[in-house]
C-alpha cells in the first residue's frame, strides 16, 4: 500500500492561484517590483500569514475515532460500543457524550473525520503524522516543531529567550524530534508535572544555584571554547551545546523564568482548565504562545487502549473535554485563538469492530485507514466538518485527507513554503512536504475551512 502511495501522483493543481502569493519572496523570484507587490496585496492577491504559532496536543498510542469525534450510533453493537452521543452546537453533528463542553463549541473549532495513512505501526505512523512525510531512503524527516523552528526561529530573526519549540512535558514517544536538521531544532523538553507545586523545568532546575554574573562568566567562556572547537570534526556537538546554553541562559537570566511560573496564573483559571496534568500543561502552552513561542506541543499519553478500550476513555475524555475547551475558549477570549493554531491529534485511530474476546475484554486495535483529527485558530474556520468515514467508521468514504495535507495546510497558515527544500547535512534531496515532488497521493489542503 505504501508503495502505491509513493508512486501516485497527487492531485493538486499546480497552476497559479492565489494562495501561491502567501510570501514576499515568492513574489520577488517571479521578478515583480515593490509597487506591483503593493498592488497585488491590495487587490487580495497576496495574503499575510494569519498564523503566528502552533499549540499541537498530541494524544499519543492512537485515539479511538468512533468513540471521540466520529461516532457510529447507528452501526451495530460491534462497532457502536457503549457510548452514547453528544449533539453539538451545529445541528446535525454529533460527538461522544463524554465532551459536553467540546460539543457546545463546536462553532470554535472543526473536526477532520477523514485523515488517513498507511502504516498501523506506532513508531511509522507517529513519524508520518509528526512529519508530514513517510520513511522513504533512510531519511528520518524532522517534525513539525522543528521545522517549524527552522523556519520561525532563531536563523529566522526570532528572538525570544524561551526555545522556539517546547514539549510539555516531553515529545512524543516514538518520534517527535529533528530528525536530520540536528539538535539546534529539537524540542526544548520542560519535564517534570505542571500541576505539582513544585514543578520546575529541567533547564532552570540544573542551571539554579547559577547567578546572573555567574551565567555571564560561562557564557563567556563558552564562546572561547566555541571559536576553538569549531575547528575540528565535533562541530555538530558544539553548535547543539551552543544552542542548549543559549537556552539555558535565558532561562536563568531572563523573563522566561515567568512563563513556566504557573503560581502567577489567576487560580480560577486554573481550575478552569482542570487541576490535572494534562489540564497544566495546556495551560502552560498557552502562557508560552502568549510570549511568542512558534511552536508548543503538549503530549498526554494512555490512549493506546487495546485493553479496556471503554474503561480508559471513561477516564481519559473528561479531562481532554476540559483541558481542551479551556484552551480554545481562554485563546478566544484573549485575541489569541486568531493567530494560534490549535491541533489534536494522534498517530492513529482504532479498530471500528470492537474485540470482545477474553484477552482484550472490549479493546480497540491499532487503525491508520481512517481517524480523526480536531483542527482550529490560525485562519482556520469552526464548526465544520471535513470529510466522512464509512457507515461502521472502517474506511475513508468521502474527501480522504493525508498527513502530508494537514502539515502543508498548517505550514501555508503560518507563511512556510510547504514545497520547500531542507538543508541536509550531506546534501541529500529532501522537502518539508513530500507535495514538492509530485509522486504522493493527495486530497488537497483543507482550503474548505478557510
Amino acid at each position: 500500500m505504501l508503495d502505491l502511495i509513493l508512486s501516485t501522483k497527487h492531485r493538486n493543481c499546480d497552476g497559479w492561484s492565489r494562495r501561491d502569493f502567501l510570501r514576499v519572496g515568492a513574489i520577488g523570484s517571479l521578478g515583480l517590483s515593490l509597487p506591483m507587490w503593493l498592488k497585488l496585496k491590495a487587490e487580495g492577491a497576496v495574503r499575510e500569514a494569519p498564523a503566528k504559532a502552533v499549540i499541537q496536543i498530541w494524544l499519543s498510542g492512537g485515539p479511538s475515532h468512533v468513540d471521540i469525534w466520529d461516532p457510529k450510533p447507528n452501526a451495530p453493537d460491534d462497532f457502536r460500543g457503549p457510548f452514547k452521543v453528544c449533539q453539538t452546537s451545529v445541528p446535525g453533528v454529533y460527538i461522544s457524550e463524554y465532551l459536553p463542553r467540546m460539543a457546545k463549541i463546536f462553532d470554535r473549532y472543526s473536526i477532520i473525520r477523514s485523515m488517513t495513512h498507511p502504516s498501523p505501526a506506532h513508531e511509522i505512523a507517529t513519524h508520518i503524522v509528526n512529519t508530514g512525510n513517510v520513511l522513504q531512503g533512510g531519511l528520518v524527516y524532522p517534525s513539525m516543531g522543528s521545522v517549524v523552528a527552522l523556519e520561525k526561529g532563531f536563523d529566522a530573526g526570532y528572538t525570544g529567550e524561551i526555545p522556539p519549540f517546547v514539549a510539555i512535558p516531553s515529545p512524543p514517544p516514538w518520534y517527535g524530534d529533528a530528525g536530520f536538521l540536528g539538535g539546534r531544532y529539537a524540542p526544548f523538553a520542560t519535564g517534570g508535572d505542571p500541576n505539582s507545586p513544585n514543578f520546575k523545568v529541567k533547564g532552570l532546575e540544573l542551571a539554579s544555584g547559577l547567578t546572573g554574573e555567574r551565567a555571564v562568566k560561562r557564557r563567556s567562556l563558552l564562546e572561547k571554547l566555541d571559536t576553538f572547537a569549531r575547528q575540528f570534526e565535533k562541530q555538530e556537538l558544539f553548535e547543539v551545546l551552543d544552542t542548549y546554553y543559549e537556552r539555558a541562559y535565558g532561562l536563568v537570566l531572563g523573563s522566561a523564568r515567568d512563563a513556566f511560573d504557573l503560581a502567577k496564573e489567576d487560580p480560577k483559571i486554573r481550575e478552569r482548565y482542570g487541576r490535572t496534568t494534562f489540564g497544566q500543561s495546556c495551560l502552560l502552552a498557552r502562557r508560552l504562545v502568549e510570549r511568542g513561542v512558534p511552536f508548543v506541543t503538549v503530549t498526554r499519553g494512555g490512549w493506546d487502549t487495546h485493553f479496556k478500550n471503554f474503561d480508559a476513555l471513561q477516564k481519559l475524555l473528561p479531562e481532554l473535554d476540559q483541558a481542551l475547551s479551556a484552551l480554545i475558549e481562554d485563546l478566544y477570549d484573549r485575541g489569541l485563538l486568531d493567530s494560534t493554531i490549535v491541533v489534536c491529534e494522534g498517530e492513529f485511530g482504532r479498530t471500528p469492530k470492537i474485540d470482545w474476546s477474553s484477552r482484550w475484554q472490549g479493546g480497540r486495535h491499532h487503525w491508520p485507514n481512517v481517524f480523526s483529527v480536531m483542527l482550529t485558530g490560525g485562519g482556520f474556520q469552526g464548526g465544520r466538518i471535513v470529510g466522512e468515514s464509512t457507515e461502521k467508521g472502517e474506511f475513508v468514504k468521502d474527501r480522504p485527507c493525508y498527513p502530508w495535507d494537514l502539515c502543508a495546510s498548517i505550514y501555508r497558515q503560518l507563511g512556510i513554503d510547504y514545497k520547500k527544500r531542507l538543508p541536509h547535512p550531506q546534501g541529500r534531496v529532501a522537502y518539508i512536504t513530500p507535495l514538492a515532488q509530485g509522486t504522493i497521493e493527495s486530497g488537497g489542503l483543507l482550503d474548505e475551512l478557510l
